[in-house]
């Protein structure tokens, strides 16, 4: 993967993190809406590290929208995550829900991520009760491939295929 790696939509602008940009993914790590699926708001002390150490930090993606320089959320592509596989894991502020910024990001990654190299797919974990997330992974054409539980919950694993982006069926 290059880095540092920005990548752009008809709406959204996808960089690297700023430091002006810490408070709206420290908002992203302590929101109880945005951590429901994802094991609750992350402790303080981590919150600080994660801080310290997140601008610039290669994967992590802050989620711009192009038309006023909010960041709205997070994009993170983590090459080797889930055995050896990259995985693929978004957050946008509650605010942003239901106007298709996260579809919006996801496709674009996957869109930029080599097509037809073995290897080359990624994967995506959300919790099986989240059924939005698992909506906008099929609407992207991702496919279920293992259901697990993980951190107490039942998790459904999808596998993106790169350089397909997304359907508009």
């Amino acid at each position: 993967m290059q880095w540092p790696l920005s990548l752009t939509t008809e709406r959204l602008l996808l960089r690297p993190v700023e430091p002006p940009d810490i408070p709206t993914h420290t908002r992203l790590w302590t929101d109880p809406e945005v951590r429901r699926h994802l094991g609750g708001p992350v402790p303080g002390e981590v919150v600080r590290v994660r801080g310290e150490r997140i601008v610039g930090l290669p994967g992590l993606l802050s989620v711009v929208r192009a038309e006023d320089g909010v960041v709205i959320g997070s994009v993170l592509v983590e090459p080797g995550a889930r055995d050896g596989r990259t995985e693929i894991s978004y957050q946008l502020l509650p605010e942003h829900w239901g106007s298709g910024y996260a579809r919006e990001a996801m496709a674009a990654v996957v869109l930029w991520m080599p097509s037809g190299v073995p290897g080359a797919d990624a994967v995506a974990v959300t919790q099986e009760a989240n059924l939005r997330s698992r909506r906008l992974l099929e609407s992207l054409g991702a496919t279920p491939v293992e259901r697990f539980v993980e951190w107490g919950k039942p998790q459904v694993l999808y596998v993106l295929t790169g350089g397909q982006g997304f359907n508009n069926s």
